[in-house]
């Protein structure tokens, strides 16, 4: 080890920043947010290191540059020379800011792009709660050394807190739960109960899916998951997690929702850390407010992680923009599903807002939803497209009218999860895929 890695504490005390640039002024940014009283020159003048506790230099000739770093070690005032380190005497690292934690990480100056380069990488798996869940501990510290003296206990419970119910909370944004969690454990109890994560997995791809739900998944105890899921998703889960199908195919449910709900429910009952992986968004025709209201009914905790939805999914990767100011101003999001054989919405609202209609599930009821949208005037010529398997790698398209996609559906379809996009932006997303790249080449039409 090179250097000797060291936090000081610079509240209230004087900090010197010679130089006049940007990156100048980002260290004097950097040193304020550290509480430091900033001096900030443009040139360098000994008298300017009287009561200083540190000083940087950037952006300043040569010269004043060479000076600075010899009148403060002759000082002895920690001294730094941004890209110069034969005249520094310690070194900045890349910081990773989760207030009150600091993550530093430093190659001694061999390779700092690498060192940034790993912080970005740290960075992405260490969320802020983190430092809200360090606030938290220190508000109860005091309370905890006294509640519990012995130090191996603490330790204990603390690990207990800092990997269970507690931080979870913290994580889901409910920090009067997670107080109270904190509460029971200075009354000698750490609570056993789980927790439930309704996690959107977005379209299929696994670089789709949010930092917190690849986050959640290399951290579950079991994960239930539904038939879109694939394994490129399931494969960043832990090794030794349970996993759980509760697959649904069209009009055919290998596991009823009641079911799923109390599945949920018993779960996190057992003290389990469990996430409910579910394809695109899960409060998008996902069901996922049912499950909410079940665990809410039982008393468990939840949070929400929102996916990428399917229309999004379809529409990016078709190149296909569902709003567009001479297109479409408005999107609607409807659901292909019937009731009792019936398609149960409101064909003239739909046909009176215009814009872009993405109908989720809607290959089965595509007779029904083109017959009652020409019945309430829509244009018989209005661009439409199928996309099946939206998302993925293996995303088909076809494109025409409502008129000529009925037609051909049941010949073109493969039995994947399909939307529907109807909507003069289909034709402006057909100008937009000429002029991209050859990804267009995985549509059928």
């Amino acid at each position: 080890m090179r250097h000797f890695p060291i936090f000081l504490d610079l509240a209230g005390r004087v900090a010197l920043v010679v130089g006049d640039g940007p990156i100048a002024e980002r260290k004097a940014l950097a040193l304020r947010e550290s509480h430091a009283e900033i001096r900030l020159r443009a040139r360098f003048d000994p008298a300017d290191l009287e009561g200083c506790a540190i000083a940087i230099g950037a952006d300043a000739p040569i010269a004043d540059l060479q000076a600075l770093s010899d009148a403060a070690q002759a000082r002895g005032i920690p001294v730094n020379v941004v890209d110069k380190p034969q005249l520094c005497s310690f070194i900045t690292p890349a910081m990773i800011d989760r207030d009150p934690l600091t993550i530093a990480i430093s190659s001694g100056g061999a390779a700092p792009v690498l060192a940034r380069l790993l912080r970005a990488k740290i960075e992405a798996v260490i969320p802020p709660a983190f430092g809200r869940l360090a606030a938290m501990a220190e508000r109860f510290k005091a309370r905890i050394r006294e509640r519990l003296p012995d130090l191996a206990q603490r330790r204990r419970v603390l690990e207990d807190l800092f990997t269970g119910t507690a931080a979870d909370l913290v994580f889901a944004g409910q920090e009067q739960a997670a107080e109270a969690v904190f509460e029971q454990a200075l009354a000698g109890h750490v609570p056993s109960g789980g927790m439930v994560y309704l996690v959107g997995a977005g379209p299929g791809a696994a670089d789709l899916m949010t930092m917190r739900a690849q986050r959640l998944l290399g951290e579950a105890d079991v994960i239930v998951h539904d038939r879109l899921i694939g394994d490129a998703v399931l494969d960043m889960a832990r090794r030794d997690a349970d996993r759980i199908y509760v697959g649904k195919v069209r009009a055919h449910h290998c596991v009823v929702q009641e079911d799923i709900n109390g599945l949920l429910v018993r779960l996190a009952q057992e003290g389990r850390k469990v996430v409910r992986l579910k394809g695109g968004d899960p409060f998008v025709f996902g069901r996922g407010g049912e499950e909410a209201e079940a665990l809410h009914a039982a008393g468990i905790a939840f949070e929400v992680v929102p996916g990428v939805t399917a229309a999004l999914a379809c529409a990016a990767q078709a190149k296909i923009p569902l709003t567009h100011r001479e297109a479409g101003r408005s999107v609607t999001f409807i659901t292909g599903h019937t009731k009792e054989g019936r398609l149960d919405v409101d064909f003239e609202t739909l046909v009176a807002i215009g814009g872009t209609l993405a109908v989720y599930m809607g290959i089965v009821s595509l007779p029904q939803l083109r017959d009652g949208l020409f019945a309430h005037g829509m244009d018989r010529a209005m661009p439409a497209m199928l996309i099946e398997r939206g998302g993925s790698p293996r995303q088909r398209e076809l494109r025409g009218t409502l008129d000529t996609l009925v037609a051909q559906a049941a010949s073109w379809s493969q039995s994947g999860p399909t939307l529907v996009l109807i909507g003069a932006s289909v034709a402006r997303g057909i100008a937009l895929r000429d002029i991209g790249t050859s990804s267009g080449a995985l549509a059928d039409a």
